[in-house]
């Protein structure tokens, strides 16, 4: 059974809900960030990114920042632009993007389903991003971004969710800056609550879709709050996270696709003799980017030339739910061994690119501080659950789901 409860939640007033509304931390820059709330008082990067508000001087880690994450989302909650319910509820949370709609339920899942492994996971963490989100969580005594749950559809559930929609006006109803649109509605009604949750206790896991750092830093926050209270019950607030869960049929997944900064040695030639050892190299028809249409198929742009690459057979074992990744099967057969980056979650010779900046973001890194890219066929959403069942780890970025989920509207006080 999975938990998944109902909370008081903090959110914008209706008339502030967009200028609130942020894209989460972790999508940009800090320098993008700064440009993104000017003219804004009330953007929710200024707490997400608190950097924002101080010189760029100050570290993004420095305590200071997480001082100011605090000070600012007091100070918007002092002048009510952000307001707690009165009594816990469940929220509807609707995304619309070039006409395709992904409806989930925003409430808290339990840190003991994380420790347990009924909230299941496929990526590794890295400590330093981890001691970030656990200085902020622990600083703001909140979760203040959304972890981005996915479970197997259960046509009971995505009912009453249809029905209330039908039935009752949005609170939020507006589009960003990006077009997309951003609907939420709240379920106030304790018997459909209730009704919500027993069905929630039928389902037998739940996945990280996106926002692992997250989801572990504040189960460690939690973690925490119970050493600091011995006395704990379970049912404090710390002892669960924020979320939002989808079903699985509505999501999904862009390319994630790669850069590097240099070919480790290699002259361009030498390069292109290596990879035809372990894949079928082709120029692109007209030298067009080539966007990979089906599994195992690559495409990578190097110096002013797009290519097309087919894995050889025997670069990967098709019984393996994760050497047969696609990920995997260029990691292992060509960044790894040709191009010398074993750890690509650590090394600062690689970098990547989310499939919603499109191929011309390859092309253009290429042309200004990149050395070769690659273009991905997209993971499916069975892939990455049916890694998280058998408890293995998918290679580092190998998902990027659009659209992302907004921080400001929902924040979970601890």
């Amino acid at each position: 059974m999975a938990v998944f409860k109902p909370f008081r939640a903090i959110r914008p007033d209706t008339k502030y809900a967009k200028q609130v509304a942020a894209l989460p931390y972790d999508v940009m820059t800090s320098d993008e960030a700064r440009v993104a709330v000017q003219g804004n008082p009330y953007s929710f990067l200024r707490v997400d990114k608190a950097e924002v508000d101080l010189d760029v001087s100050v570290e993004n880690y420095d305590e200071r920042v997480y001082r100011k994450a605090r000070e600012n989302l007091d100070k918007l909650c002092f002048d009510n632009i952000l307001k707690q319910d009165e009594n816990p509820m469940l929220y509807i949370y609707r995304q619309t993007m070039d006409k395709r709609s992904q409806t989930g339920l925003v409430g808290c899942a339990s840190i003991d389903d994380y420790i347990n492994n009924k909230i299941k996971k496929h990526e590794l963490t890295r400590e330093d991003k981890e001691v970030d989100r656990i200085n902020h969580v622990d600083y703001c005594n909140a979760n203040t971004g959304p972890i981005f749950l996915t479970y197997r559809d259960n046509e009971d559930i995505n009912s009453i969710i249809s029905s209330w929609q039908r039935s009752f006006e949005p609170v939020y109803d507006f589009d960003d800056d990006g077009g997309i649109s951003h609907t939420v509605w709240v379920i106030n009604d304790k018997d459909i609550i209730e009704k919500l949750q027993g069905l929630f206790c039928k389902v037998d896991s739940l996945y990280i879709a996106d926002g692992h750092h997250r989801s572990a830093s504040a189960v460690k926050v939690g973690l925490k709050r119970r050493e600091q209270n011995p006395g704990f019950t379970g049912n404090e607030e710390f002892n669960f996270f924020l979320c939002v869960a989808f079903p699985q049929s509505e999501l999904k997944i862009m390319d994630y696709n790669r850069v590097v900064k240099d070919l480790n040695g290699l002259t361009p030639d030498e390069f292109l003799v290596r990879v035809q050892e372990k894949f079928e190299l082709y120029k692109s028809a007209d030298n067009a980017p080539y966007k990979p249409d089906s599994l195992h198929m690559f495409g990578m742009f190097m110096g002013s030339t797009w290519y097309k690459l087919c894995a050889k057979p025997g670069t990967y074992d098709e019984n393996d739910p994760v050497l047969s990744l696609d990920v995997s099967i260029l990691q292992n057969n060509l960044i790894g061994p040709i191009l010398g980056i074993d750890d690509p979650r650590t090394s600062q010779r690689i970098d990547f690119v989310g499939g919603i900046r499109g191929l011309h973001e390859l092309s253009r890194r290429v042309n200004t501080d990149m050395a070769v890219a690659f273009s991905m066929y997209p993971t499916s959403v069975d892939e990455l659950m049916d890694i998280a069942d058998f408890g293995n780890i998918m290679p580092p970025k190998s998902t990027w789901f659009e659209p992302k989920l907004l921080s400001g509207l929902f924040i979970h006080k601890l």
